[in-house]
């Protein structure tokens, strides 16, 4: 069963909190953040993406650059950017994208429901990129930013959120550049707050859907705290970890593609020649194609659109990971015809989320930077679920989820 607690935020007064309010560490180069924070010192970058604080080129994991990110943090806190709630509180979290807004409850998790796999993966971690968010929750003794999980959706979950809705927003701003919708209410109701804990502790499992690194990261963090405590109790606030819960009925995967260098010293007519092996082929010309259906995927090649789709014999429906598009392209594609095993390391291949949209593909095709591209059709939350109640890990680079969490709306301390 899934064990949360409420927990006193650290959280930015309403009249600054655009101000404050960044995108995740991980979706923007350090040249990007130091754009973007320039003439704020107020931005989250310079808690999160602290090398913007040194000179251009300074290596993110230099140790001067996470001792700058606990500097800052204290800073931010002495100036009054960013302010503790006095008592333990939930939060309700909803973001706009295109129209569509998702309500997700801030909350606590549990680091023995990590480690015990109630909260449950579908991706694997790079320890690299563990130890670099280690070191960061370390030195700051906080979880600066949120990971984002989905729950089975609950009738009663939905009811108390759709009363909290109802009271004016603590913050409510369009984020500037995207045009995502950002809203948050505080929870400060002792019986809301019991009741919701209650309710999560019917709920089997919690799914992270993204930051398998930060959460990673933050559970380790809490066994070294545990063991360095001779009076650990297990009460102890580092036993938890800042998440941002949403019902799984509410969210959507969008795509996820695959860019290439080459074509493994084939011609065009050859390597569309192979691919006839597994898929049937169709040319759609210059109007940009996108696929429509599962086992659906779109070619651009040399100016031209191709449709793609799997012969039946190349998937199988009952195996998990098997009938994920990823893996079929993965393995009849990229393996077999262009000579890329191993999508995490192989520097022939890049990967675009879906939210650049199509024409990115066709745009860096055309660059003469990538060779040609493939458009996927995307994962359902379904089979995440699916993968993840079965202990199955998915393939590097399958899931991408918008809108992503802003980050600065709230901080949870570890003591």
């Amino acid at each position: 069963m899934a064990i949360i607690k409420p927990f006193r935020g650290i959280r930015p007064p309403k009249e600054i909190v655009e101000k404050v309010a960044s995108r995740p560490y991980d979706v923007l180069s350090s040249a990007e953040a130091r754009a973007e924070a320039t003439g704020n010192p107020m931005s989250l970058y310079h808690i999160i993406k602290p090398e913007i604080d040194f000179e251009p080129g300074t290596d993110e994991h230099d140790e001067k650059v996470y001792a700058q990110a606990a500097e800052n943090f204290a800073d931010f806190r002495s100036k009054g950017w960013l302010v503790q709630d006095e008592e333990e509180k939930y939060y309700v979290y909803a973001q706009t994208m295109n129209g569509k807004t998702q309500y997700g409850l801030v909350v606590c998790a549990n680091v023995d429901d990590y480690v015990n796999e109630n909260i449950k993966k579908h991706e694997l971690t790079r320890r690299d990129k563990e130890e670099d968010r280690m070191k960061h929750v370390r030195v700051n003794n906080a979880n600066i930013e949120p990971v984002f999980f989905a729950y089975p959706h609950r009738d009663d979950l939905d009811i108390i959120v759709s009363q909290v809705i109802k009271n004016n927003p603590e913050y409510d701003f369009v984020a500037q550049g995207d045009g995502f919708g950002h809203k948050f209410w505080v929870i400060d109701d002792v019986n809301t707050i019991k009741q919701i804990t209650l309710i999560f502790s019917e709920i089997p499992s919690l799914y992270i859907a993204d930051g398998h690194h930060r959460s990673a990261a933050a559970a380790l963090v809490g066994l070294e705290k545990r063991k360095a405590n001779p009076n650990h109790t297990g009460n102890e606030e580092y036993n938890y970890f800042m998440a941002v819960c949403f019902p799984d009925n509410q969210l959507n995967i969008i795509d996820y593609n695959r860019v290439v260098k080459d074509l493994n010293h084939l011609t065009d007519e050859e390597f569309l020649t192979r691919l006839n092996e597994n898929f049937k082929v169709e040319k759609k010309g210059v109007a940009i194609y996108k696929p429509n259906k599962l086992h659906n995927f779109a070619l651009y090649l040399s100016g031209n659109w191709f449709s793609l789709t799997a012969k039946s014999k190349t998937y199988n429906d009952n195996d998990p990971i098997g009938v994920l598009d990823v893996t079929i392209s993965s393995n009849l594609i990229l393996d077999e015809i262009l000579g890329i095993k191993d999508l995490r390391s192989d520097n022939r291949i890049d990967f675009v989320g879906g939210i650049r949209g199509i024409s990115e593909l066709q745009k860096r095709v055309d660059s003469g930077e990538m060779r040609m591209a493939l458009a996927l059709y995307p994962v359902s939350m379904k089979q995440l679920i699916n993968i993840a109640d079965s202990g199955n890990i998915m393939p590097p680079k399958t899931t991408w989820f918008e809108p992503k969490l802003r980050s600065g709306l709230v901080i949870h301390a570890l003591e």
